[in-house]
């Protein structure tokens, strides 16, 4: 037994993958384009938060939308129709992304100039996580719905982002969600995690998270 080889094929996969996502980050990096990558549970309300950003953005910067789902066109088509450059990608069962699916949307979505472009991954807490997908900031968007015990349960969803964006702040009257608690166990995993509170629904708050968005990419942009 001890002339086994053992080989760890998930360590091997994620270190493959690192060093693809580094070359996509150093790509993006040379033409100008800030690669976010958008991270959360199904309904937590990605896509209305992309919405809500547009307006927010008042054409401050060029974007465009890359939308992951195992499938349906949903997404994409709505983005679409808000005036938002956007192509939707299949994982074909897979719950997440990594660097060379990423790169695949990135050509396919065409924005040569393009100075931000978000990839809405696969609505999971888990899989999007463990995988670096080139980009040069991750956020993550938890839903009050949800309730606060989301960093203590997926530790590594909030050690991964560099933005905590808390939605539907306009139920917090109805739900049971303690704040204090959360924003305690987000940094604990992330002392460094910056945390927006928005409504998407409303608009409260989504001007200053567009605005700390649009200093992000201009410094991304200028390094």
């Amino acid at each position: 037994m001890d002339n086994v080889k053992i080989i760890a094929l998930k360590e091997s996969v994620l270190e493959d993958n690192d060093r693809d996502a580094q070359a996509l980050r150093e790509e993006l990096r040379g033409r100008g384009t800030c690669l976010l990558n958008l991270m959360s549970s199904p309904g937590s309300g990605k896509t209305t938060t992309l919405l809500a950003l547009n307006r927010a953005f008042a054409g401050r910067l060029r974007w465009g939308v890359m939308e992951a789902d195992i499938d349906s066109a949903v997404d994409a088509q709505t983005m679409q129709e808000a005036g938002v450059p956007a192509v939707q990608l299949h994982t074909g069962g897979m719950c997440h992304l990594d660097a060379d699916m990423t790169r695949q949307g990135v050509r396919a979505l065409g924005m040569d100039d393009a100075e931000l472009i978000v990839l809405e991954n696969v609505g999971n807490l888990v899989c999007p996580a463990e995988f670096d997908t080139g980009a040069a900031v991750n956020m993550t968007i938890l839903s009050v719905p949800e309730g606060d015990d989301k960093p203590a349960k997926y530790p590594l969803m909030y050690k991964t982002c560099d933005m905590l964006v808390v939605n539907k702040i306009d139920t917090l009257p109805v739900f049971d969600f303690d704040r204090e608690k959360m924003e305690r166990d987000a940094r604990a995993r992330n002392p460094e995690i910056e945390i927006f509170y928005i409504s998407a629904k409303t608009g409260e708050g989504v001007q200053e998270l567009a605005d700390a968005l649009v200093a992000k990419v201009k410094e991304w942009n200028a390094q």
